[in-house]
């Protein structure tokens, strides 16, 4: 046993006597993130059968609970059928590309990526690291946290058919991203990536998946090892963004709870300033795309600005303090620099238009 092992497992009291603490493996439990939420929401909902004012965190979880578990189960199988069935291979090799078609498949495969923003951020740099574009890895990063399958899933069963007009929206924002910095590399405004490298010319996705189903043999054995792979990536995906998506609905729960809804209607209003203190607010409060998704679905039940939802969702991402220092760091301070100053006014705008349509 390590000295960290020994030390979680024997510790000793003031008067120096040796008291055996938890066993270590149920300690370990309070270092994972979704048993310390879920215990945490435990904890408020038990409570809110005892205190009057917690009463209505219970009834507005509950029913977030009621609304989004459907939508996240399927949203979780579809994580890891793709996990299992789509080879990363495929995904650098067309974002290693230096053509305009590229940032339409790095739109679609942030679609596909089935990540939160935190877990997406990993893959973005290693396809940079791959050689990938500069323009391709920024349309990736900012597709795949509100674009993705699962938020897909969500957002639907959060907003009905506005949540397809918020996952349309993110894309466009996506695109016009990426082909306004292939612009900017062209005119040498960002920085190249130093990484860049040529990947075999030989290999083809098209004959790699006629090999694929060549080589598949439908028998029991295969079977169950597919079940397992998907499982895996299920569970993965799951471990990965659940304990978000627990945290989202707590912290939603208790603005409905304690947060009069005047204050809604006062400053996160369909307004200018409105659409301002929501994206102020949305960059304060930096939570994983699937934990921010009820706290925006909260904004737009409460003042029914959906594009106060939409700029409170995208504004998280474009100004995810984490997000834009891996970038500035990892493909260049111009990049990070430009990145917020062509996503925000879109955004912004995006916004406006939604809450005079809508």
């Amino acid at each position: 046993m390590n000295e960290e092992g020994h030390a979680c497992h024997v510790q000793k009291n003031e008067k120096g006597t040796g008291n055996t603490s938890l066993p270590v493996p149920f300690s370990r439990l309070f270092r994972k993130p979704l048993f310390v939420v879920s215990l945490i929401a435990l904890i408020l909902l038990a409570l809110s059968f005892v205190f009057p004012h917690l009463q209505k965190f219970r009834i507005s979880f509950l029913d977030y609970v009621r609304i989004i578990w459907l939508p996240i189960l399927l949203g979780f199988l579809v994580g890891g059928l793709i996990d299992r069935y789509i080879p990363r291979e495929y995904i650098s090799k067309i974002l290693a590309r230096r053509k305009k078609r590229t940032i339409l498949y790095a739109t679609g495969l942030g679609f596909l990526a089935s990540a939160c923003s935190h877990g997406v951020i990993a893959l973005s740099m290693e396809l940079h690291k791959k050689g990938a574009s500069g323009p391709a890895v920024v349309s990736f990063l900012l597709a795949s946290p509100w674009a993705n399958l699962p938020i897909t899933f969500l957002l639907i069963g959060f907003f009905g058919w506005r949540g397809v007009l918020i996952i349309m929206a993110a894309l466009v924002v996506s695109m016009v991203t990426g082909l306004t910095f292939q612009y900017l590399d062209r005119k040498d405004w960002i920085e190249k990536n130093k990484h860049t490298v040529f990947l075999d010319s030989g290999f083809s996705i098209r004959k790699d998946l006629k090999e694929r189903f060549g080589n598949y043999r439908l028998t029991p054995d295969q079977v169950r090892e597919d079940i397992r792979g998907v499982w895996r990536g299920t569970y993965e995906l799951a471990n990965m963004v659940l304990w978000w998506i627990l945290l989202g609905m707590v912290l939603a729960s208790l603005v409905s709870a304690f947060i009069p809804e005047h204050i809604f209607h006062r400053f996160l209003g369909p307004s200018f300033l409105g659409l301002f203190m929501t994206l102020v607010i949305a960059t304060v409060l930096e939570i994983c795309s699937e934990g921010t998704s009820p706290l925006a679905f909260e904004i737009y039940k409460q003042t029914g600005a959906l594009g106060n939802a939409f700029a409170f969702l995208m504004g998280g991402v474009v100004t995810d303090y984490t997000e834009v220092g891996l970038v500035w760091v990892n493909l260049g301070r111009r990049t990070a620099l430009w990145m917020l100053g062509v996503t925000i006014p879109q955004v912004f705008l995006l916004g406006w238009i939604f809450n005079f349509l809508f």
